[in-house]
């Protein structure tokens, strides 16, 4: 299906109202582009740990709008916007106001990256997607099988942090250890981590569609919740974490192993307040590190009361596995 899009070049200071005067006009959603530089609070809320340079914010802002309904005279709403754009220029500034007619594809953005992660294996452990038959995938005795549907949260395994977290896993995992996966996403930590003899697991993340991807993942797994548990949270921001998380676990355990792939600039402030979830010389491993990040993160790590027992890498990425002392 093609759909029509419509475009109106503005300014920053008058995308609110021309967004507001579009649904007004029956548009029920939109996409602005702009350079405007992204908050303390978006930045945390990513998953990525370099963010794109972009070129200096230059006030102009790109509206854009969907329309997939044939009966909609795209013409005469084009007309209704640029009445409604003059009224506006009355009393502030919106730039040039030039609106464009083009046209896109109906395309099933969400799930179109599925056609990209395909069975690979890490060692012994296949790691599987859902929607891939198991009859199309060759095992050898012995190999752990992990299914994961991402979804919309973060983690296939694929990645090179996550992959150097999984090599630890393997190492310091003996069998009936206690595992805290901070920043779950997709949840395949947590699951590796109990398929490879964990007692129990569990996985907090900020992001409420990691919590409930997790969920689904242990459940096409077949772990039990009773050794499974995940939450919504924030350890580093939240005050309140500690009684939430009492809450849900029932009690506050120490753990043997903290497992943290997130990012360099959240590693730094979670070794300061992880300590008190693990137990004395309990594991914490950490990646999701950026080369050039490296020194601040080990700095953050020995400051923070933590023996550095081994560092490895993977391409530009690096993982640090300390011993709380």
């Amino acid at each position: 299906m093609i759909w029509k899009k419509i475009t109106i070049e503005t300014t920053t200071e008058a995308v609110d109202m021309i967004s507001y005067t579009l649904g007004e006009l029956g548009v029920e959603g939109i996409e602005v582009e702009d350079k405007i530089p992204l908050t303390e609070e978006e930045k945390q809320a990513m998953y990525i740990d370099i963010l794109p340079e972009l070129p200096p914010d230059d006030g102009i802002a790109l509206i854009s709008c969907y329309i997939d309904n044939p009966e909609t005279d795209v013409e005469a709403l084009v007309e209704k916007i640029n009445i409604d754009l003059e009224d506006l220029r009355q009393f502030m500034e919106i730039g040039s106001g030039t609106i464009t007619i083009g046209e896109t594809e109906d395309k099933d953005w969400i799930n179109n990256w599925k056609e990209f992660f395909h069975p690979f294996w890490l060692d012994n452990i296949l790691i599987k997607p859902t929607w891939i038959p198991e009859s199309e995938v060759e095992r050898k005795a012995g190999d752990i099988m992990v299914e994961i549907d991402p979804g919309t949260a973060f983690g296939t395994g694929a990645h090179e942090t996550t992959k150097l977290c999984i090599a630890q896993l393997k190492k310091y995992l003996t069998g009936e250890e206690t595992v805290f996966d901070v920043g779950c996403g997709s949840g395949i930590l947590s699951i590796i981590a109990s398929k490879l003899g964990a007692k129990t697991v569990f996985g907090v993340d900020i992001d409420p569609l990691a919590v409930e991807a997790s969920y689904e993942n242990i459940e096409v797994n077949g772990i039990d919740r009773s050794r499974a548990n995940f939450m919504q949270g924030n350890v580093i921001g939240d005050a309140d974490f500690r009684e939430t998380m009492l809450q849900t676990e029932g009690s506050l355990p120490e753990y043997d192993v903290v497992v943290a792939n997130i990012l360099a600039d959240v590693i730094i402030p979670l070794s300061a307040k992880i300590a008190p979830f693990m137990k004395q010389d309990g594991v914490f491993i950490s990646s999701g590190i950026i080369n050039m990040k490296e020194d601040a993160v080990r700095e953050a790590l020995l400051s923070n009361g933590f023996e550095i027992i081994e560092t490895t890498y993977m391409k530009d990425w690096v993982s640090f596995t300390a011993k709380k002392v």
